[in-house]
């Protein structure tokens, strides 16, 4: 009797431990929109179990805005997506964010528009109407193309259009250009049958050439979990250097958890940023600081900010290496 009674607490034990031992740590990622082609890497990781192999229980949450940075200083949510440009006015605040990985090495964005509103070069923005985000920097950053190409600011209309798609309001006659991205919506309106012209903002302005987007997560975060960090970070670089590899199994991945997705702009938009997410940078993740420098350097001279502070402490690449 007491053989057995010896046998079944081991047998506790042992089911006890095997429990806690497989027992997932649940945290969270809230993106900056919709489920896109930026955030694939989070999905195949997902799907793949790499964040299950790292001891991870991951929520994606998919704000009904765009993410507010202050989520994720205030620990209501465990890891975001948000944007250099984000960061570096958070930072400025007050608000202790870090970036702690880029997610596309370059800005791929710029400004487009259909080719039948003939806008080639900044200066052709004589004239036509700009749609809106209301963001602080557009202003700054078509005056300072516009400079380069010696194109006359006051020329330029402004019209606040909000989430509507740039193609319905180009075709309302509302607006003339946009601030867009090449892996979204300028492939999107090639796909639907559009010509577009254009203008890439690092083409003209090099401090405009930014980490757009980046993850995010709060100092205290940092100081206190490290190593959760990077067991997430890891798993999902693994998601990352995966849709590097192998873009349409990536692509069908995102179609499986974003049914509402057009598949076309998803498989077309995955092969561009395959080649865009690491880049010629030494691995995904990578950011560097000359990059952090000028483009707070550019706000400064804009006088967008008042001051210059110490961007090293705004990102990190501790654990994307």
């Amino acid at each position: 009797m007491r053989t057995k009674f010896v046998f079944f607490f081991i047998s506790v034990l042992f089911l006890s431990a095997c429990r806690e031992e497989n027992e997932l740590k649940e945290i969270s990622v809230i993106l900056d929109w919709k489920p896109n082609t930026n955030h694939t890497g989070i999905y195949v990781a997902q799907k793949l179990g790499y964040y299950e192999q790292a001891g991870l229980d991951v929520e994606i949450i998919q704000p009904p805005e765009g993410l507010n940075v202050q989520f994720i200083a205030n620990g209501e949510g465990d890891f975001g997506i948000s944007f250099q440009e984000n960061v570096t006015y958070a930072r400025h605040q007050g608000i202790p964010i870090i970036s702690i990985a880029s997610i596309i090495q370059h800005n791929t964005s710029g400004f487009v528009s259909i080719a039948d509103k003939n806008i080639k070069t900044p200066k052709d923005f004589e004239g036509k109407t700009f749609g809106s985000w209301n963001s602080p920097v557009e202003e700054a950053i078509i005056k300072s193309l516009m400079e380069v190409d010696n194109g006359d600011f006051e020329k330029v209309q402004f019209t606040n259009i909000g989430n509507m798609e740039f193609i319905r309001a180009s075709e309302n006659g509302d607006i003339d250009f946009v601030w867009g991205y090449e892996a979204w919506d300028n492939i999107g309106a090639q796909l639907r049958g559009y010509e577009i012209n254009y203008i890439r903002l690092r083409d003209y302005v090099e401090a405009l050439d930014f980490y757009t987007p980046v993850f995010i997560a709060s100092e205290s975060m940092i100081e206190s979990s490290p190593e959760l960090v990077r067991s997430f970070m890891n798993a999902t670089k693994k998601g990352y250097e995966y849709s590097i590899d192998k873009p349409l199994d990536a692509a069908n991945i995102l179609l499986e958890y974003a049914l509402e997705l057009d598949e076309d702009l998803v498989i077309n938009s995955q092969e561009f940023l395959a080649k865009e997410y690491q880049s010629d940078a030494p691995y995904w993740g990578y950011q560097d600081i000359n990059v952090w420098d000028r483009y707070q350097s550019w706000l400064f001279d804009n006088g967008l900010v008042e001051e210059k502070i110490d961007m090293k402490k705004a990102f990190t690449n501790e654990f994307s290496k």
